[in-house]
């Protein structure tokens, strides 16, 4: 059992126990909606929360995550609605699998407030605001967290049983769901599904983890009519320039006591972004980020 402590430093500490290198970050998850009117919404977890271990996590204005530099770079309003620590389960019900989002939300504001799952929040707000132009989701990572401290406790617990591979098709078949659920809702306008980058991308075992994650995204993405947008991608090039390592090139926030977090700096949630902006670019003749967006 998790227990969280009153003081942001306590609970920071209890996140960074269930991070894992093979991954390269906690993100779990991020829904973010993005709309050219004074309302609009966003779901999602840590990475597009903007999440990180220095700040003080009783104000949630400390956080800015990739959506905020997209909506600024579109020049269009975002309500960011993310929730560190979410899972797939936990994303689409509150009594779903969770890794450490409920928990959170007990304990800290964030961007924006509101009951019951993000799935909820986020097909009411869709209903409400049909001038919704682009929904991002970033999500799958706190699943195998999850399992990871399951299987820690023991080999009956929780998603323990299911092993990696059934964590995994559960991942895929709630991302599925996720989405299918956004497009009956009436929302054909533009997804643009941001997958994870790696922690190491010299290191094999790092690299192999992140991109069978992303599968699962990428997968149900294609289920869906969403654009990818490659978080992987979008580090490669200034991790490889320093050996491989996403923390030696400035791409995780660096911790007082040595070593890096796994949640990006401003640099590396700027090329987040970016790869978002390219994505929506490229995906129609005019090459042109906000001409495609008010096309889709």
């Amino acid at each position: 059992m998790v227990t969280f402590a009153k003081s942001r430093l306590g609970f920071c500490e209890e996140v960074l126990r269930v991070k894992v290198r093979i991954f390269g970050l906690l993100s779990a998850l991020a829904l973010v909606l993005l709309g050219a009117v004074p309302a609009s919404a966003a779901s999602g977890d840590s990475v597009p929360f903007g999440f990180s271990p220095l700040l003080n996590a009783n104000d949630a204005h400390d956080f800015v995550g990739y959506p905020e530099k997209v909506a600024q770079l579109l020049d269009i309003k975002d309500v960011n609605a993310t929730c560190p620590g979410e899972a797939t389960g936990g994303f689409l019900s509150l009594t779903g699998t969770d890794n450490v989002c409920r928990p959170y939300r007990a304990s800290f504001p964030l961007h924006v407030e509101y009951q019951g799952s993000q799935m909820s929040f986020a097909l009411r707000y869709l209903t409400g605001h049909r001038n919704t132009k682009l929904i991002t989701l970033t999500l799958g990572a706190n699943d195998f967290f999850r399992f990871q401290k399951d299987c820690a406790a023991g080999a009956n617990v929780g998603t323990c049983p299911l092993g990696l591979g059934g964590v995994f098709a559960t991942m895929r078949a709630n991302l599925t769901s996720i989405l299918s659920q956004i497009r009956a809702a009436g929302y054909d306008g533009l997804i643009v599904a941001v997958t994870y980058y790696s922690l190491s991308y010299s290191d094999p075992a790092s690299v192999g983890g992140a991109l069978a994650l992303n599968g699962q995204m990428i997968a149900a993405a294609a289920a869906n009519g969403a654009l990818v947008a490659s978080g992987f991608n979008a580090w490669q090039a200034t991790a490889l320039a320093a050996g491989g390592n996403s923390c030696a090139a400035g791409l995780l926030i660096a911790l007082p006591t040595g070593g890096c977090d796994v949640h990006p700096t401003p640099l590396g949630r700027n090329l987040l972004a970016g790869e978002v902006i390219s994505t929506i670019a490229a995906s129609c003749p005019a090459h042109d980020a906000v001409t495609c967006l008010n096309r889709g």
